[in-house]
């Protein structure tokens, strides 16, 4: 441990945090939609609806986590 850390770093960890959340829910909205507009648009029956909606959901949610690990992996290794 080296102590603690500047204000100046914990300011730039925490909007790196927050842009991180951020840029990952938006992607996240953005592929739900992209995924789901059939089921969202279209005229589907209950179970195509569904597995639309699933799939759309899978795919947001992965995308968030890419995202967000991404985000702060390149920050981490910026800092170094």
């Amino acid at each position: 441990m080296t102590g603690p850390r500047p204000q100046d770093e914990r300011d730039a960890l925490t909007v790196e945090i927050v842009f991180a959340l951020v840029t990952a829910g938006l992607l996240a909205a953005v592929l739900y939609v992209a995924v789901a507009s059939p089921a969202l648009f279209g005229d589907l029956g209950r179970a195509q609806e569904t597995a639309w909606k699933g799939a759309a959901f899978a795919v947001a949610t992965a995308g968030f986590a890419v995202r967000l690990v991404r985000a702060l992996w390149l920050f981490s290794r910026q800092r170094r």
